[in-house]
């Protein structure tokens, strides 16, 4: 029998990508925040340790990513560069290219990882399949630790993870949509089947669904525009990161089974007549 010390914690329970070891499983972005303060202080209350970036719009110093690249201690997050704004696979592994220089410049001199998007759809956002499995090929080549971001397809993510993709992010639902978990039943089957972690990413927009998908099993969450679009972003940091802690504790416990009829709570023997 497990004693109250030796059953499991959120706090203690550790994730590893890559050969490398995280304390927190929630990873934020750095998009759409209406100021570095802001940003910054929703990076510190969610306690996050990794922060994507998006190296097309920080090498072009994008509306929005003047100077981002030093506003944040790169010495207490790691950077996830990402190939946001690319629509093919040639494009997004140069872009991942000038991502892992970037890291390198900041200071994160064995940073390898990679954020892979390849996003020909302006509309609705949706990820290519094809162009997302040709990049990763050869990013993965290249010595890239690669984290597809991937529609919530089963077998697009067991063959991403058999050419060897560090993790699989699926979406939860389109891109700052805040429409929460929509793909339920084909994300229950990635983590099922998934031998590297698996990160749902995109389409989160309350701190309940950010624990939802924890409770499904997750091992990690990426949200950005929840947390950055919110009236008070450090705030809702602060809620999404108690989010992720309760679900995978939850996770953990082990929840009771679903059944078609009550049960009662108490005995029904002994009762007073």
């Amino acid at each position: 029998m497990q004693t109250l010390s030796s059953r499991p914690t959120a706090a203690l329970d550790t994730l590893t990508i890559a050969g490398k070891t995280f304390k927190s499983r929630l990873m934020t972005g750095t998009g759409k925040y209406r100021n570095f303060e802001e940003m910054n202080a929703a990076i510190a209350q969610s306690e996050c340790d990794i922060v994507t970036v998006a190296v097309r719009r920080v090498q072009t110093q994008a509306a929005g990513h003047e100077g981002l690249a030093e506003a944040i201690d790169w010495k207490r997050v790691w950077m996830l560069p990402n190939t946001a704004g690319c629509q093919t696979a040639e494009d997004a592994v140069r872009v991942a290219r000038l991502g892992r220089e970037m890291a390198k410049l900041l200071g994160q001199e064995d940073n390898n990882f990679v954020k892979l998007e390849v996003i020909p759809d302006s509309k609705y956002l949706l990820p290519d399949p094809i162009g997302t499995l040709q990049a990763a090929e050869q990013l993965v080549k290249e010595g890239f630790a690669v984290l597809p971001y991937i529609n919530a397809d089963p077998l697009l993510a067991k063959r991403l993870e058999e050419v060897g993709c560090v993790t699989v992010m699926p979406l939860g639902s389109p891109i700052g949509s805040g429409q929460g978990i929509r793909n339920q039943a084909n994300i229950a089957i990635i983590i099922e089947n998934a031998r590297v972690p698996v990160v749902v990413d995109a389409g989160i927009g309350t701190p309940s669904e950010a624990a939802l998908a924890m409770e499904m099993g997750a091992d990690a969450l990426l949200i950005n525009t929840a947390i950055a679009q919110a009236q008070n972003p450090g705030a809702m940091g602060q809620a999404m990161r108690l989010a992720w802690q309760a679900g995978r504790l939850a996770y953990q416990a082990g929840r009771i089974p679903v059944k078609a009829y009550a049960s009662a709570s108490s005995p029904l023997t002994g009762t007073i007549s």
